[in-house]
């Protein structure tokens, strides 16, 4: 039996060489500061005895004045090809659909994820924070559905129960995955009592699933003010695409900035990760960007991808630089350069493994 499954093993690097054993990652830099933090990013991942290969796509601003489209198909086909997608930064361009919302869109990766943590060395309002937001990726406000009417514009809020079940059964399913204990619903519903109504309906009904996680919801208002004054008390927050975005945004400042606050977008079938703090485009070239958020957004698709020991060791590399506080980009009070940053990451990293 052994020699026959040896023979196999043999036939199947004859017949399709070595490439059914890789890990295909599709790297999409961008522009602005997407092309030197993903430089960081592919610097971490080379570090790791991965058989990774990389498919190199363009998208954004910069591909947009040279062949008049920011998210080419070509760019989109080898996403839905690969095993999973680092993406850089994006600067928009005036009058054309977001890249990466229609990115996300076509990978049907409907679960936006970011996590809220603060690391010691990094000056943020609270120590010891750590919550996740599960934001829902495809509908609401960023439906990008609007028209005109007599005095201005229309747009469109969609919320369907198909996506409304789907990402409250991420977020609990995450809560499971991290050894958490609570999901909290964020909505309007005293407002928009169709659309969040559904929304906090769809909710309580799949909680029903997971009898060991406990459940509560807060109005957006409400929960905005909460993250300032007791993030504590939020485990796992779930909520639609606008709110999320907001909130995720205010989780960041409070542990730090966007330069530490990674994410992940997840599907059934795909997984986008990039870092949240956009192209920059004031800072493009000048090699002080802070690379941290996306090595932690790498650390994120090691973890997709079923490499759970060495997205731990990526995000404890991190956590080590952080605390010494020696080397530090200017966004963290610091002087360094985004490779120095990178580069004491892979150091520490070494050590480790």
């Amino acid at each position: 039996m052994k020699l026959f499954m040896d023979i196999s093993f043999f036939f199947w690097i004859y017949l399709f060489g070595y490439d059914i054993f890789m890990i295909k990652i599709s790297v999409i830099p961008g522009d602005g500061i997407g092309k030197e933090v993903m430089a960081a990013g592919v610097d971490v991942l080379d570090k790791l005895d991965l058989n990774l290969d990389y498919v190199y796509g363009d998208a954004g601003f910069e591909l947009y004045e040279e062949i008049g489209d920011n998210l080419p198909d070509e760019t989109v086909k080898q996403s839905m090809k690969c095993d999973a997608t680092l993406f850089g930064a994006v600067t928009s361009v005036p009058g054309e659909k977001s890249a990466i919302i229609e990115l996300r869109k076509a990978l049907n990766v409907y679960g936006n994820l970011r996590p809220v943590k603060s690391y010691e060395g990094v000056r943020g309002l609270h120590d010891d924070v750590d919550f996740l937001i599960v934001r829902e990726n495809t509908e609401g406000l960023y439906s990008q559905v609007e028209w005109d009417c007599s005095d201005g514009f229309v747009s469109n809020r969609i919320i369907s129960r198909g996506a409304c079940e789907r990402i409250c059964r991420l977020a609990f399913d995450q809560c499971l995955r991290d050894g958490r204990e609570t999901v909290t619903l964020v909505h309007k519903a005293n407002v928009l009592r169709k659309s969040d109504g559904l929304f906090k309906d769809v909710f309580y009904s799949v909680s029903e699933e997971y009898s060991g996680i406990s459940v509560n919801d807060f109005y957006v208002d409400a929960c905005a003010m909460y993250l300032v004054t007791n993030p504590w008390m939020f485990d796992v927050v779930v909520t639609s695409n606008l709110f999320g975005d907001i909130l995720s945004d205010e989780g960041a400042g409070i542990v730090g900035g966007l330069g530490v606050a990674p994410s992940g977008n997840v599907g059934d079938d795909n997984g986008l990760f990039e870092p949240v703090h956009g192209s920059a485009p004031d800072i493009a070239g000048l090699n002080i960007s802070n690379p941290v958020s996306m090595i932690l957004s790498v650390g994120m698709l090691l973890d997709y991808l079923d490499e759970g020991y060495y997205a731990g060791k990526v995000r404890d590399a991190v956590g080590m630089v952080l605390k010494e506080g020696k080397v530090r980009t200017p966004d963290l009070g610091g002087v360094s350069k985004t490779l120095d940053l990178s580069n004491e990451v892979i150091n520490k990293l070494e050590d480790i493994l």
